[in-house]
């Protein structure tokens, strides 16, 4: 009996090194975005059509991206610095908001993020890209259920049946710099299911907080879509000092 416990702790202890050993990209799956039901938009949470910021331009205002940049208001001389970097893509930062500038023009970077999402497992829901915008429909991100004894026995028979409870979905939007690049800026909201009552007979779809590393971690991944070696995106992502840009050499060229 203490050699069956001794052999049981064994493998345990094995299963727990080797769930440490997990990095980011196992604990995202999005495939399963397109089965989900359509989710009401909280009234908390606008919807791009609803909204006139994200109107399309009508006729007389700018139709291209570069001609809806040169319509905004110029960055003040307090924005990021951008350091001197090779040809490619890098990080930039201002405070603890963190994006990327491609050194591509709109017209090309656009097909790329788009083809970047879909492969990433999204719907998407809307798009502009006449000003440079993109937003997914919401999905569940499938990585954070528990893999558990049933769940592995049975396999994806009563998959469906699991929830996680929660719900993504990323905006994504291009903007032309002056100097011909493409900067791009991806922002998540997300929705948590709660119960409406003690009695717990229904639930109801919340807004929950905007998750920062879920960013980080797709701009990563958009890096190395755009040519960026994998480690080294992720070092930059996570290394990009406040108000600099960080390069990716040899990205995107």
């Amino acid at each position: 009996m203490r050699a069956l416990s001794r052999l049981a702790l064994g493998v345990a202890a094995l299963a727990l090194a080797g769930c440490s050993a997990l990095d980011n990209a196992s604990r995202i799956d999005y495939r399963s975005a397109a089965k989900l039901p359509n989710l009401e938009v909280p009234p908390d949470l606008v919807s791009p059509r609803s909204d006139d910021r994200f109107a399309i331009p009508s006729r007389g205002q700018p139709q291209t991206l570069s001609g809806f940049q040169s319509a905004r208001p110029e960055r003040t001389a307090d924005g990021p610095r951008v350091l001197p970097a090779a040809d490619g893509v890098r990080v930039e930062r201002a405070g603890n908001r963190r994006w990327l500038s491609v050194n591509l023009p709109p017209d090309r970077v656009y097909p790329l993020v788009r083809e970047f999402w879909q492969e990433s497992g999204f719907v998407i829901q809307s798009e502009m890209p006449e000003v440079g915008i993109l937003e997914t429909d919401w999905a569940e991100n499938r990585a954070k259920l528990s893999q558990d004894f049933i769940r592995n026995t049975l396999g994806k028979v009563f998959d469906s049946l699991y929830s996680t409870g929660e719900r993504d979905k990323f905006r994504t939007r291009l903007e032309a710099s002056g100097s011909g690049a493409t900067e791009i800026f991806i922002t998540h909201r997300g929705l948590v299911e709660i119960y409406k009552d003690t009695q717990r007979s229904s639930t109801v779809w919340t807004p929950r907080p905007s998750d920062p590393e879920l960013e980080a971690e797709f701009l990563t991944r958009l890096m190395v879509k755009l040519g960026a070696d994998q480690q080294r995106a992720r070092q930059q992502v996570a290394a990009a000092p406040a108000g600099v840009a960080a390069p990716v050499p040899g990205a995107a060229a």
